[in-house]
């Protein structure tokens, strides 16, 4: 026969029994397998100079045990002025920002390595290794292609053997045309470069990389430096060096670069140049709001605004009034004065000069803003900001898009004043009908920080609904008036149909369910307090390692069992006695309807549920005037753990009644629908027995959410 779930107090089982193994497993099991220590985690890469973090100051008096460091940082790593601002170096504030331009070589160099398949300028200057391309036709034709030999010389027929080394690309051109036109007229000439050669070049001192690099010929001096890494953490970005011959030919400002864009000193490299990165110049810092806060290296006389500016000036939340600098005296010890971008450039004194690790801070604006804020009944709740003295009532309802239709009359005011005895709140009440026609005893001017709420008519609510299941001729979900009852609904679906089961109807409300669910949580919360309050107590005092390995297994099923109580849901179920309607209207279970309100009126199911601590849980069919041992015996009997004194029934109306006695005053014969739930002995398990009134819980949490817990 088919079981009808939707009218059933549904009672199922949340855990399987879970079987005492020999002692010597349970040992084993208890102190678990060795986990294999875990790997620690990559390093976080490193900010860019963009990301900061703009948190207060701590404390810089802690000792350190940081020793400086003869290996070059990697890219990903904090130079020492980078820990010392971020706090992670000796004596440091908790600001995190990067000497600024050195993750632009974080990429692989390989992305920026020029290639040799490109149009070369005019200015090309020829070597050996280059492939030269010469077509010729008119009244003679030729095509040829020749590489520069060691010696810096081409041969081409007719033309004969010439020296080309040091040619730019167009002289070259008119070295061939003037050669051919000794011989020949009437002709046109193309001249092209093939694959281009590559050259050696060097890369020393501060790079992440130094060594030596083949290269395009075409390679500057910032692709000579992607190949090398770039600068390390402790190598100069704005004294880069291109030695050649023992001469330094120029000198490369990456800033200018980075900066500005500007690559006019970004010079083509020739075979054997020397690129040397010296030693980083003096750093300084900049947090806070401005635009690319960041470490900065200085370069020549630099002071305050140079700093601002290189940072992209300050942001438009940044507040002009107070600059904070840090600064270490003499190398001993560090002090920290304010100032301010007032009027900086045309005071000295406020733009001094800065000196190697100072530290500068520009700090926000505060928040000080004008606002009041309305809610309640208005288009567009939320803060506006106003003129204190001079917004009124009606002006703050315009621009929150006016109030709508099922607004009240009445709105109310909510003042604070600062006062030298504390903050007075005053509330008033002011007409809106009358405010918005411009009446001044009404449409008052607003304070900051005031707090309007434009109240809606009363006991205003759109519509409340109540849903219908089951049995009743048009089920579906119903809206129902304020004070309206549950046999009125009934009766505007049609009433019952003629196979409707009254006695096993369902009636569940969400305020009820949140408060069962409510009182569930305090009563596993209390069970947690008491099975956890001697476990570590009970380890401490294990007087051999078998005892303390058997408490251990002791708290894990503790944990188990209190993991299993966390995950009931109350449903909410109000027990009501549904008669025919020509009784239950008007009758004390007739109740007024709430919003969500949900009855389910099933059909007979004519069987009878047997589940826990019996040999065979089933339904069974149900034979009129039976008690429930009759039941039992269908399902097996009851087991060796079974509780028969605490043997219950979970009847299909929601009640409870204790078989062989009675709960709330019904018999022991049982109806249609009901359920026989038969628990097992809790007081078998050891760390259960002084549990206070552990019985009585275990039965409230079955009938409040209809779930039977299983111990084991």
């Amino acid at each position: 026969m088919k079981r009808p779930r939707e009218f059933v107090v549904i009672v199922c089982t949340l855990a399987a029994f879970l079987l005492f193994a020999p002692l010597a497993l349970a040992v084993e099991a208890s102190s678990g397998p060795t986990l294999p220590s875990a790997s620690p985690p990559p390093a976080d890469q490193e900010k860019s100079a963009h990301q900061l973090t703009t948190s207060g100051y701590q404390a810089y008096d802690k000792p350190s045990d940081v020793r400086p460091s003869t290996v070059q940082p990697a890219p990903g790593e904090k130079s020492e002025f980078e820990k010392y601002v971020s706090g992670k170096g000796p004596s440091a504030t908790s600001l995190d920002i990067s000497q600024f331009g050195y993750d632009l070589f974080a990429k692989p160099p390989s992305t920026f390595a020029p290639t040799l398949y490109v149009p070369v300028g005019p200015d090309y200057v020829v070597g050996p290794g280059d492939t030269i391309k010469v077509d010729v036709w008119g009244k003679f034709e030729g095509s040829w292609n020749v590489v520069v030999n060691n010696d810096g010389n081409i041969s081409l027929p007719k033309a004969g053997v010439f020296g080309v080394t040091g040619l730019s690309f167009k002289e070259l051109k008119e070295l061939l045309h003037k050669n051919y036109s000794k011989y020949y007229t009437g002709f046109e000439m193309n001249v092209s470069m093939g694959p281009l050669r590559t050259i050696q070049v060097y890369v020393v001192g501060n790079a992440q990389r130094p060594g030596a690099y083949t290269i395009s010929s075409l390679s500057t001096i910032i692709n000579a430096l992607f190949e090398g890494g770039g600068p390390s953490k402790t190598g100069s970005m704005r004294n880069i060096q291109v030695k050649r011959n023992g001469k330094t030919v120029v000198t490369f400002d990456l800033y200018d670069f980075l900066l500005q864009g500007d690559k006019t000193k970004d010079v083509r490299l020739m075979p054997e140049d020397v690129i040397f990165i010296p030693p980083v110049g003096p750093l300084v810092g900049i947090a806070g709001n401005v635009k690319t806060p960041a470490i900065y290296e200085l370069k020549g006389e630099t002071r305050l605004l140079d700093l601002v500016e290189m940072a992209g000036g300050i942001t438009g939340i940044a507040f002009k009034g107070r600059v904070q600098v840090q600064r270490v005296e003499n190398h001993h010890a560090r002090t920290m004065f304010e100032g301010d971008l007032i009027d900086v450039e045309n005071t000295p004194a406020k733009n001094f000069i800065l000196q190697d690790g100072d530290l500068a801070k520009i700090f926000a604006v505060a928040d000080t803003a004008k606002t009041v804020t309305i809610a309640g009944a208005v288009a567009h709740p939320g803060q506006y900001g106003v003129n204190p003295g001079v917004t009124k009532v009606s002006d703050i309802i315009s621009l929150a898009g006016g109030v709508l239709y099922y607004t009240s009359n009445q709105a109310e005011v909510t003042r604070v004043t600062v006062t030298q005895s504390g903050p007075k709140t005053d509330i008033f009440v002011v007409d809106l009908a009358r405010a918005m026609q411009g009446d001044p005893q009404h449409d008052v001017p607003l304070q900051m920080n005031d707090y309007l709420l434009v109240r809606t008519v009363p006991e205003w609510n759109l519509y409340r609904t109540v849903t219908l299941n089951g049995e009743v001729r048009f089920p579906g979900t119903y809206t129902f008036k304020q004070g309206e009852t549950l046999s009125s609904v009934i009766e505007r679906a049609g009433g019952f149909t003629g196979r409707a089961y009254l006695r096993g109807a369902m009636f569940t409300r969400e305020r009820v369910r949140e408060q069962q669910q409510r009182q569930i949580q305090e009563m596993v919360e209390r069970l947690e307090r008491e099975l956890s309050g001697s476990g570590a107590a009970q380890i401490a005092t294990a007087s051999s390692p078998d005892d303390a390995r058997m408490v251990q297994l002791e708290l894990e099923q503790k944990k188990h069992f209190i993991a299993q109580l966390k995950t009931v849901r109350a449903k909410g179920r109000i027990a009501l006695n549904i008669t025919e309607m020509a009784t239950f209207r008007g009758s004390a279970y007739d109740i007024e309807l709430e919003q969500g309100d949900t009855i389910t009126v099933p059909s007979d199911p004519k069987t009878v549920q047997v589940i826990g601590s019996v040999y065979n849980q089933s339904a069974f069919v149900y034979e009129q005037n039976k008690e429930y041992d009759y039941y039992v015996n269908l399902a097996g009997g009851y087991t060796s753990n079974a509780d028969k004194g605490n043997t219950f029934v979970l009847q299909a109306n929601g009640t409870a009644i204790k078989a062989g006695g009675s709960f709330l005053g019904f018999g022991e014969h049982l109806g249609s629908g009901d359920t026989v739930v038969v628990p097992e002995q809790i007081e078998r398990v050891a760390w259960m027995r002084h549990i206070k009134d552990i019985t009585q819980i275990m039965y409230q949490i079955a009938v409040t959410a209809g779930v039977l817990i299983v111990v084991f």
